[in-house]
């Protein structure tokens, strides 16, 4: 059966509350139409990192924003059972959320950068 790791939800609020407080300091918002290359466009804003660990040369996640349920390959190097991280980024757009990135660590190296949406 497979495991599939989730992210707190009370972290990805955070990152989303970091990434909306982004907007309002530097002027942005949705009544605002002026151009503010400083302030607006994509922001990519860190959730959290979670320990997990290989399983069957893959990592399962339970994503945010609706995307659900994922598995990822490792690279057959990496046994299973090596303990990895899982960490997450919510991405936004002036401050609208359009996706996340999923970056997975073991052995001391990045070994898989997905992203999900538009990041």
């Amino acid at each position: 059966m497979t495991t599939y790791h989730e992210f707190s939800q009370e972290a990805i609020n955070h990152a989303l509350e970091a990434a909306a407080s982004h907007n309002e300091l530097m002027g942005v918002t949705g009544a605002n139409h002026k151009m503010n290359l400083t302030g607006g466009g994509e922001l990519s804003t860190s959730a959290q990192c979670i320990s997990i660990s290989v399983e069957n040369h893959k990592i399962c996640l339970n994503l945010p924003l609706g995307i659900g349920k994922v598995c990822l390959p490792i690279p057959a190097f990496i046994p299973n059972g090596t303990a990895a991280q899982a960490c997450l980024s919510i991405c936004t757009t002036w401050g609208i959320p359009t996706g996340v990135k999923v970056t997975i660590s073991a052995l001391g190296h990045v070994v898989i950068t997905k992203s999900f949406g538009k990041c």
